[in-house]
């Protein structure tokens, strides 16, 4: 199991396609924190999460209004260390431009060092 998937490997295109598409660049005021929240039906796609992306911690499966859905996180040191390095190769706005400037404002506001 590798913390990070190898840069342009098939398995960090899927990574940053999720987070692209699905996920979650914000804090808590405190912290920064990437989230991918979907349904439980993507089940098998969360246990590659958590196979093939070991800096993630997996939470739920959650019922909350009506809702059933699991929520992958990375925070701290694993967020400013590993994954914001690693996104700020790999997502700019050629890619995705309002995710990209989701994840600069996120970067900004704490002051991530990418």
């Amino acid at each position: 199991m590798s913390e990070l998937p190898e840069d342009h490997s098939y398995a960090a295109g899927i990574l940053v396609g999720l987070l692209v598409g699905e996920g979650h660049f914000g804090g808590d005021g405190r912290q920064p924190h990437v989230t991918l929240r979907m349904h439980t039906r993507h089940r098998a796609l969360f246990e590659w999460l958590v196979a093939n992306v070991s800096i993630g911690r997996l939470y739920g499966p959650y019922e909350h209004s009506g809702r059933s859905y699991y929520q992958w996180m990375v925070r701290g040191p694993a967020l400013r260390e590993q994954l914001a390095p690693f996104l700020a190769r790999h997502l700019d706005a050629s890619i995705d431009g309002h995710a990209a400037a989701r994840f600069a404002a996120m970067c900004d506001r704490y002051g991530l060092q990418v």
